[in-house]
């Protein structure tokens, strides 16, 4: 049975938090790779940290990339300018995985989760939904200079109980000597009401530290694929531990888990079911899945219709959702799913 906690809390964090620009250079990589060769093999990862940032991985491809350029871009348009010095270390990819890869194989073996609800317009519990928008604010409010003290990096958490909203808490950078009586009005009437129109019972906490002056990797480290309960459900579904950014769709991590979404969507928006959880699992070189499972509300299986309309094989699912694209670093922040322009984000008739 599918149901959410009667009590629940989910985070999510901006685009200019240490983890989350890891991803964004991580799949920045990706695009350019597949932008001028669409069947790169990409696994790219970032580390960021106090002037350092550290690009490594393995790709095949005929892709030429700047990888330290890329990472310089990404990160001064997020918003950073402070000295740093950037490594590249990328090697060709192991030919024993494209053994398996060549024939249509998975790239691993490993288990993806796809969830929907009809409890949002996005198919998305609320809260998610919620925790999302609001670090999307601080960004937006940042770059359209309506609060000039805001600062790259950023965090929400939102609590729900009994589907009411309980608690928001927002953490947020900002520059030095400003009040944190400003900063919190400011973020209440600019940010917080015009998404949440009554706060009557909601406890608001805004930097309860006190102060949030140092940020990003002058305060903290980053890695790519430190935030996989931000990038899909926040934890109120199952996750197979793998992470999405920097693996090109040849991954089943990231595909598979793409599909499985797409699946779920499309069961609730097709009116089969009011929540629908998807699981699929692989073995490496293997195109067939070894399992395909989805489940309703209620517990009832789905496969059947499941297995009926959608095909889980790694290059089938490459085809269908039309994954050989430059399609990924606008994944890389606010979660991988509910956003309208991606392809298994698409509600088709069953």
């Amino acid at each position: 049975m599918i149901d959410e906690p009667k009590i629940y809390t989910v985070e999510s964090v901006t685009n200019g938090h240490p983890d989350k620009i890891c991803d964004q250079i991580s799949d920045a990589i990706l695009d350019a790779c597949l932008e001028q060769d669409p069947k790169s093999r990409v696994a790219m990862e970032t580390f960021g940290g106090h002037n350092l940032i550290l690009v490594g991985g393995e790709i095949t491809s005929k892709a030429q990339v700047d990888f330290k350029a890329i990472a310089g871009e990404v990160y001064r348009k997020i918003g950073y300018n402070d000295p740093t010095k950037f490594i590249a270390n990328v090697v060709c990819q192991s030919p024993d995985i494209s053994m398996g890869v060549d024939t249509g194989g998975a790239g691993d073996q490993g288990i993806m989760y796809g969830y929907a609800t009809n409890e949002t317009a996005e198919f998305l519990p609320y809260g998610l939904t919620l925790a999302h928008k609001l670090v999307y604010g601080l960004e937006s409010l940042r770059r359209e200079d309506e609060l000039t003290f805001l600062k790259p990096d950023g965090k929400s958490q939102v609590t729900m109980e009994n589907k009411c909203l309980k608690t928001i808490l927002i953490s947020t950078q900002h520059q030095e000597g400003i009040s944190q009586d400003k900063i919190r009005h400011s973020l209440i009437e600019k940010l917080i009401k015009p998404l949440v129109s009554d706060l009557a019972g909601v406890e608001v906490l805004v930097n309860p530290t006190g102060n949030f002056v140092l940020g990003g990797f002058a305060a903290d480290t980053g890695l790519t694929g430190r935030k996989i309960m931000v990038d899909t459900y926040g934890g109120l579904a199952p996750h197979g531990g793998g992470a999405f950014s920097g693996k090109d769709p040849t991954k089943v991590d990231r595909s598979a888990a793409y599909m499985a979404r797409f699946v779920a969507k499309n069961i609730v928006a097709n009116g089969l079911a009011q929540k629908c959880l998807v699981s699929v699992a692989y073995a490496i070189g293997r195109a067939q899945p070894v399992m395909v499972e989805a489940l309703n509300e209620k517990g009832e299986s789905l496969a059947e219709i499941v297995n009926k309309n959608f095909d889980f094989r790694p290059q089938a699912i490459i085809e269908r959702l039309n994954l050989r694209r430059p399609i990924y670093q606008q994944t890389a922040a606010y979660g991988h799913f509910g956003k309208a322009s991606l392809p298994w984000e698409e509600i088709i008739k069953l």
